[in-house]
C-alpha cells in the first residue's frame, strides 16, 4: 500500500503521507476520511480563514495518543503559504503567525497533523482590532447540553434587547459559541469588557444556570459565559473545523430554531455527516462575514 500520493489542488501540488494512517481508532476513521473532508468544505470554510492567524492542534498519530498546539509558521512550510509577523508584549522576538489562504494550505496543515484549526477573532493587518465579539458558553461537568442550549437562548434574547443579532454554533466538544460580528474600529479591550458585561448581566438574571468564569469553571452545575476568549492572541474552534474527540464532531453553525427546540446535540454533526449538511441548509454562519453591529 503507497504511504504517499499527491494531491492537486488549485494549481498546486500537495504531498500527501500516509493516507491510511488510523486518527480515529474506535471509529475506524483515517486521516485520508479527514483530508476529503477538509478538501470538500474548503470552499466553504475559507472565508472565515481570510487574512485571519491560524492557530493549529496537531495530533500527528490519532486523537489517543500526544497533541500540542502551533501558532508560528513550521519549518518546510512551502513558500506559497503566507504568513504575518507578531509580537506578543512578554517576547521580543517575531513570531510568522500562519495565514491559510487556499485549499491547498488546508490539506498541508491537516496532512502534517492538523486536525483541528482554531482561528483569531481579528484580522491582518490589524490584528489588535477583532471583528468578532465571542460568547464561549463553556458547561461544567454537572451540565447537560440542553442546559447549554437554554443559556444559548438568554443569550440571544440580552443580544437581542440591546439591538445586537448573534449566531450560534457548536464547539464541538460540550459547548456552545454565539458569534457577534462587529463594526470597525473597536479594540480587544473594549471588545472584552462588553462581553463580560453582558455575561454578568446573564449571570445575575439566571444565577442557577449561567455563571462567569472563576476556579473550576469546568466544574459544576451551570453554564461560564467565557469572555476571556475575546483577547488578542486567543482563538477559536473555527467554524466547521473537525475536533478530535470520539466521534469526529465538527464545529456547526446552528440556527436559533434548531437552538429553541432542544433536540441537536454536539454528536449530530461529524466529518462524515457535516457536509451533506451544508449541502442541504447552506453556511448558515454567512452573516457573520457580512453584518457588523455596533455596540
Amino acid at each position: 500500500m503507497s504511504t504517499t500520493e499527491t494531491w492537486h489542488l488549485e494549481g498546486k501540488d500537495v504531498v500527501i503521507t500516509h493516507p491510511d494512517k488510523l486518527y480515529w481508532p474506535k471509529e475506524g476513521y483515517t486521516k485520508r476520511q479527514l483530508l476529503t473532508y477538509y478538501r470538500n468544505m474548503a470552499s466553504i470554510m475559507l472565508p472565515y480563514f481570510q487574512d485571519r492567524p491560524v492557530t493549529l492542534h496537531l495530533f500527528p498519530r490519532g486523537i489517543e495518543d500526544f497533541s500540542y498546539y502551533r501558532r508560528d509558521m513550521p519549518e518546510g512550510a512551502p513558500s506559497w503559504m503566507r504568513y504575518v509577523d507578531y509580537k506578543t508584549e512578554s517576547d521580543p522576538h517575531l513570531i510568522q503567525l500562519p495565514l491559510i489562504d487556499d485549499a491547498a494550505g488546508l490539506i498541508w496543515f491537516a496532512d502534517h497533523g492538523s486536525i483541528e484549526f482554531h482561528l483569531w477573532a481579528s484580522r491582518a493587518p490589524h490584528l489588535d482590532q477583532p471583528d468578532w465579539a465571542i460568547f464561549d458558553l463553556d458547561p461544567g461537568d454537572r451540565v447537560d447540553f440542553s442546559a447549554v442550549l437554554q443559556a444559548a437562548l438568554r443569550l440571544r434574547d440580552a443580544l437581542a434587547a440591546k439591538g445586537v443579532r448573534g449566531y450560534p454554533k457548536t464547539s464541538g466538544g460540550r459547548g456552545l459559541h454565539v458569534y457577534v460580528p462587529l463594526a470597525a474600529g473597536y479594540d480587544y479591550d473594549t471588545v472584552r469588557a462588553w462581553v463580560k458585561s453582558v455575561g454578568e448581566e446573564l449571570a445575575s438574571a439566571y444565577p442557577d444556570l449561567i455563571a462567569m468564569p472563576h476556579r473550576g469553571t469546568h466544574r459544576g452545575t451551570r453554564v461560564t459565559v467565557d469572555y476571556i476568549q475575546n483577547s488578542i492572541g486567543h482563538n477559536t474552534a473555527a467554524p466547521y473545523t473537525v475536533r478530535a474527540h470520539p466521534g469526529a464532531p465538527v464545529s456547526m453553525p446552528l440556527t436559533w430554531d434548531e437552538v429553541e427546540e432542544g433536540r441537536i446535540r454536539p454528536s449530530d454533526f461529524t466529518l462524515l455527516t457535516a457536509p451533506a449538511r451544508v449541502a442541504q441548509v447552506g453556511d448558515l454562519f454567512a452573516p457573520v462575514l457580512e453584518e457588523g453591529w455596533r455596540l
